[in-house]
């Protein structure tokens, strides 16, 4: 599992580490992983010409040692310095001692404009804001070249990943002892390229608990419901789906579909869309009565395509009455009352988009969209619900949970319309399984975000993806086993 810390949790284990080292020794590996990745980005050393934006912080401090090291090994460097009297003066003696060469930021456009690879070492972890006037000119005339961000891109904030102004967009991040939040948030995410963790000794200083962590494949393949020999379709799970509707019967459709391909032992569907779900799918149960009278089901997905009329609101109070865990999506989602979630005994789930998240906060679509993190555990602390957070990147919130989980496997190929419809089915399935509401919420987000990906580079429909499930399932469970 990918973990983050935030930034006071990785300063507090910095200083731990660094009373047990030699001085400088910290910084001096931080620099060895910075040197190496550089290389590793431009494929070789010799010749090449490396321009380091150096700011007054410890990240000015590395780049320049970093710089130093691919000096010796024949790079041409040059440190543009933004804030000069206040530039790190061991990395600085290090630099020129190593042959690099030093200017200052009105001298340095040259530099950076014929650069092979453009090192951002301006702001640090603790920045707050966008990028200073004469920082952004030098970041502007860095593009067309290699940027390799240092911990992480100057300009977004490293807790929350938010942007407000000017920021980096690299090609690829270089962060120390532990990832930060912003990394693996959206829009920060989008602005670091790939990334590359550098161990540098922080680990036995760190808590247990992070404040964010992205599942991966075995993490994933342990959560994963497996039928025993013994197994039936209860055993295995049965979801109920409330769903569709005469205008939309396609998310009845789209969501049983999810259910189904996400490994239920069956499906129950109660709602005005039978006849469709059934033509499409005839293993399916259905029932044109209320949810209550279906029969017997482990979890209910309430809310794609019903729409807000008085059948709607009765379909929901009857699931939400129930003694199973729900996922409340969609319409349902508009329909909601926060004390009648607050008041259930069994799980809620709730896999609003920012739009929906939006209503439900009381705020502007772009303050959710611009901080994902915040707006899930708000959400989820507001309803006492398990909330997934769907978007460029989806977070997963639960009540009384410090770390969010977010997914790694998303792809702007999601945004189609359906898409939520067949999330929604899979994380029902994983819930009438057994699955808690958080990792039947990330479970379900990992694989329906590797099913899309599975299908390549190019538009995809909702019912491909649901289609591409099963393969999703055996690609993580194959890959885990390697």
């Amino acid at each position: 599992m990918r973990t983050a810390y935030s930034v006071e949790t990785v300063r507090a284990a910095e200083r731990a580490l660094m009373a047990q080292l030699p001085p400088g020794a910290l910084m001096q590996r931080a620099a060895a992983g910075l040197a190496a990745a550089c290389a590793d980005l431009l494929g070789r050393t010799y010749g090449a010409r490396v321009a380091l934006l150096v700011g007054s912080g410890d990240n000015g401090g590395d780049a320049l040692y970093a710089g130093a090291r691919l000096a010796r090994r024949g790079a041409g460097v040059t440190a543009v310095l933004l804030s000069p009297e206040r530039a790190h003066a061991g990395g600085l003696a290090a630099l020129r001692a190593a042959g690099g060469r030093v200017a200052s930021a009105e001298e340095g456009d040259r530099a950076v404009r014929r650069a092979d690879l453009v090192v951002d070492g301006i702001v640090g972890i603790g920045g707050r804001g966008g990028l200073r006037p004469e920082a952004e000119a030098l970041v502007t005339a860095a593009e067309g070249a290699l940027v390799l961000a240092v911990d992480l891109p100057s300009g977004v904030d490293a807790d929350s990943g938010e942007v407000r102004g000017a920021t980096v967009r690299a090609d690829a991040t270089v962060t120390f002892g532990a990832y930060k939040p912003g990394l693996l948030v959206d829009p920060a995410r989008e602005r670091a390229g790939a990334l590359r963790l550098i161990d540098i000794g922080l680990g036995p200083h760190l808590p247990r608990v992070p404040a964010a962590e992205a599942l991966q494949h075995a993490d994933v393949a342990a959560l994963l419901p497996r039928p025993g020999a013994e197994s039936d379709k209860y055993r295995r799970g049965v979801v109920g789906v409330v769903a569709g509707s005469a205008r939309y019967p396609g998310a009845a459709v789209l969501a049983v579909a999810g259910a189904l391909h996400g490994g239920a032992g069956a499906v129950r569907y109660a709602g005005p869309a039978a006849d469709a779900v059934v033509t499409r799918f005839p293993e399916t149960l259905v029932s044109e009565g209320p949810p209550s009278k279906a029969g017997r089901v482990q979890a209910w997905v309430v809310g794609p395509g019903v729409g807000d009329d008085a059948a709607a609101r009765r379909a929901l109070d009857d699931v939400l009455a129930s003694d199973v865990p729900v996922l409340v999506d969609a319409d349902g989602l508009r329909l909601l009352s926060e004390e009648t979630v607050r008041a259930r005994d069994a799980e809620t789930v709730l896999t609003p988009h920012a739009g929906e998240a939006a209503a439900l906060l009381g705020v502007t679509r772009a303050r959710v969209e611009s901080a994902r993190l915040s707006a899930a555990r708000e959400l989820a602390a507001r309803f006492g619900a398990t909330t997934l957070l769907k978007g460029s990147t989806t977070v997963v919130a639960a009540p009384g949970r410090k770390a969010v989980r977010v997914n790694p496997t998303g792809t702007p190929w999601l945004a189609t319309a359906g898409s939520g419809d067949v999330l929604s089915g899979v994380t029902g399935s994983l819930l009438a399984a057994g699955l808690r509401g958080l990792d039947a919420a990330s479970v379900g987000a990992y694989l329906h975000g590797l099913a899309a990906r599975s299908l390549g580079g190019a538009p995809l429909t909702a019912s491909g993806v649901a289609g591409a499930l099963a393969g999703a399932w055996e690609e993580v469970r194959g890959r885990s086993e390697e």
